[in-house]
């Protein structure tokens, strides 16, 4: 997921299952996405058995639905608008978890929270910038891209690691999406390096592993938010 061109109709092709600039050219990467849907669908049930659902959970369900959407576009479209498309759910997703999970499991004033907000979502433009927004890039980047979500998986180890500390109930669900985050980065990481034997690739792994955390997230919240 990292800008390579300034057209936003330049095709991007960074994984092992593309083959050419076609819609349809990674059908197993772009049918994964399902998984996002999936947890979203399930959150979105399961809150509504304990109404009301505050408006902040119903934008991370959203979210995470919205995750899978910007997924499917970038994996058929393939080129930088539906990049953009990809990457900003994601983002976003993170952006208000953190600061979500810092309110319920902190006890962090809502005020202070907009402050930490400020701040966080300073880091998070340096580090796409940093990380994710090449100009024409003559080869894949470092780790195959996967450096930048090094954040996420700092933000995501810390939280669990809080969580158990504090014997919160989130603690089991912070956990597990955790440790899926990560085997879902290895995934991600070796994706081109196994073109030669599994054409497919292993990126839609990544997608099925990371619909997995975010129904954990998702289900953590919903299911302790009283």
């Amino acid at each position: 997921m990292a800008l390579y061109s300034i057209s936003p109709l330049q095709p991007i092709d960074l994984y092992c299952e593309r083959l050419g600039p076609a819609f349809w050219a990674e059908p197993v990467n772009a049918v994964s996405n399902l998984a996002f849907v999936l947890a979203a669908l399930w959150a979105w049930a399961e809150a509504r058995k304990h109404p009301p659902v505050p408006v902040v959970l119903n934008l991370l369900i959203a979210l995470g639905g919205a995750i899978g959407v910007g997924s499917f576009l970038f994996h058929t479209f393939a080129n930088t608008w539906s990049e953009w498309a990809d990457v900003v759910p994601i983002w976003s997703f993170v952006a208000l978890y953190v600061l979500t999970a810092i309110h319920m499991v902190g006890g962090v004033a809502p005020g202070r929270v907009l402050r930490i907000g400020a701040a966080v979502g300073a880091v998070l433009v340096v580090v796409f910038l940093a990380t994710g927004s090449q100009p024409a890039a003559p080869s894949p980047p470092v780790l195959n891209g996967s450096l930048q979500y090094a954040p996420a998986l700092i933000a995501l180890a810390v939280f669990a690691g809080i969580t158990w500390r504090r014997r919160h109930p989130m603690a089991p669900w912070a956990g597990a999406a955790a440790l899926s985050f990560l085997v879902s980065l290895i995934f991600r990481t070796i994706d081109l390096g196994v073109c030669a034997s599994l054409p497919v690739g292993t990126h839609f792994l990544w997608h099925i592993l990371n619909g997995l955390m975010v129904a954990l997230l998702l289900q953590a919240l919903v299911r302790n938010r009283l």
